[in-house]
């Protein structure tokens, strides 16, 4: 649920137009892009772009590699604020398979692929939930709705299961590789903390327990660990700031760093202490290192996708986008990246999805 974020910096960023180039092979699928790739990205290997227009973000690999989900907000697809959709990979055509009522996110599949997950506020209103209204500080908040709950539904947009009906926010569900547990963010109890629970909803658990924001999470490879961002709120200045926008259902998300635990919450170690917004985390394959997105280097609203090991050593910038990259995620047979960016965009606002070969 880190995509408010995205539209918001990018709308009051740099933004630098390129050239707009689709070709085709013969059966009609499009070819890679070459106006889309900077040469400094030597981890990324034929990049092609998957989406054209509106606000694209979040996508997530089905566990044989061959799908996608995610979330887009664009009135063409009859989204004027996120819902969730599905494509194949080789010939992407986004099929809509939340309800196209209220807000969804963060959308993810389940073991066998024939069901996804994604948490929504449609049973509060079928009405896209009302943005926070701008502060006379000019500084970035985020809503936590309250109306956010956890679903499943097939792939044909049929709900079949609730997993969540605990007061307050509910989303920022993932799945383990192993198909057996579900990570996900709650404010059931006061603050914004991690939990896991079994793939059916049952055996709810408190994973993290320190004030400030942990969200994001993503398992392991291997299922074993949690990788996730957190604000940590030190000073008696930060602490009443980050509290009392909680109490009104807000947070300012812009001091982030990334942290590994074990699913337990065990072993908590934080990985990088660079400052600024480190988000959208991801193991890599190998689960050695971390890929994520980070300003941190050219702060405010330039992002791009950097790496590191899961001590914070060996920081190494993987893209090189002149405005904004984030939501980096390997296929699960470890072959290939998508990621969100605003490369190729005309000079407009879109962010769309790419799906790159990754190259070690």
């Amino acid at each position: 649920m880190m995509k408010k974020l995205l539209f918001v910096l990018i709308s009051g960023g740099l933004i630098l137009s390129f050239n707009h180039v689709v070709s085709q092979d013969p059966h009609g699928n499009q070819k890679a892009d070459t106006t889309i790739h900077f040469p400094e990205e030597k981890h990324l290997v034929n990049i092609r772009q998957l989406t054209f227009g509106g606000d694209n973000a979040e996508a997530y690999f089905s566990f044989d590699s061959k799908e996608l989900v995610f979330q887009m907000t664009n009135p063409d697809f009859n989204a004027p604020c996120d819902q969730i959709f599905r494509s194949t990979i080789n010939k992407f055509n986004p099929k809509m398979v939340s309800t196209g009522s209220g807000r969804t996110t963060c959308a993810y599949f389940l073991p066998g692929d024939s069901l996804v997950l994604y948490a929504s506020t449609h049973l509060d209103s079928k009405d896209c939930p009302p943005k926070p209204e701008p502060r006379a500080d000019h500084k970035y908040v985020w809503p936590i709705y309250s109306s956010f709950d956890i679903f499943v539904a097939d792939k044909n947009g049929k709900v079949v299961k609730q997993l969540t009906n605990e007061k307050g926010y509910d989303a920022e569900a993932t799945v383990s590789p192993k198909g057996d547990k579900i990570v996900f963010t709650s404010t059931r109890s006061g603050d914004l903390e991690l939990y896991t629970m079994n793939i059916d909803g049952s055996n709810v658990k408190q994973v993290t327990k320190e004030l400030g924001y942990d969200g994001g999470a993503f398992f392991s490879p291997d299922g074993k660990k949690l990788i996730f961002r957190a604000s940590r709120p030190k000073t008696d200045e930060e602490v009443k700031t980050y509290t009392d926008l909680l109490a009104q259902g807000l947070v300012m998300p812009t001091n982030m760093e990334l942290y590994t635990c074990n699913v337990d919450g065990s072993d908590l170690k934080k990985v990088t202490s660079l400052g600024s917004a480190n988000w959208a985390p991801f193991f890599t394959p190998d689960g050695k290192k971390v890929i994520f997105s980070s300003n941190h280097k050219l702060k405010g609203y330039h992002f791009n996708l950097w790496m590191c090991k899961l001590d914070g050593t060996e920081l190494e910038q993987v893209s090189f986008d002149p405005v904004f990259d984030a939501f980096p995620v390997f296929s699960p047979d470890g072959k290939h990246l998508v990621f969100s960016s605003n490369r190729n965009n005309r000079g407009g606002h879109d962010t769309n999805l790419f799906y790159a070969e990754w190259k070690d």
